[in-house]
């Protein structure tokens, strides 16, 4: 199990969650409510579920494909440790990860 600690876009509200090894950051996100709209529904063909991984666990991840880079350039409020979550898959020994929801995020889920 992952502990996945999602970090709200006003950097203060935190939601923890569980996952398991295999499943993409997007979908538990998702199950967990957070504003992630993934409307390529993980196709990497938008950047509308961009993440900012901690430094931390940012090293900890594979790097970012020309691909993923591609379309974090077309996300707004971009930063170094910026991923796209449709990405990001939970993998055996990752302890717990944790993200940020961009300040610039719009969700079309909740409307």
């Amino acid at each position: 199990m992952t502990r996945v600690r999602f970090i709200g876009p006003d950097g203060e509200t935190v939601q923890e969650v569980e996952g398991e090894p295999g499943d993409s950051l997007l979908r538990v996100g998702q199950a967990a409510g957070q504003p992630l709209e993934g409307t390529c529904e993980g196709q990497m063909a938008c950047s509308t579920c961009h993440v900012i991984v901690s430094d931390d666990d940012f090293t900890k991840l594979p790097p970012a494909s020309d691909e993923e880079e591609d379309m974090l350039d077309l996300a707004a409020d971009v930063h170094r440790t910026s991923r796209l979550a449709c990405q990001i898959t939970l993998a055996d020994g990752m302890d717990e990860l944790t993200v940020r929801i961009p300040s610039q995020v719009h969700n079309m889920q909740g409307r």
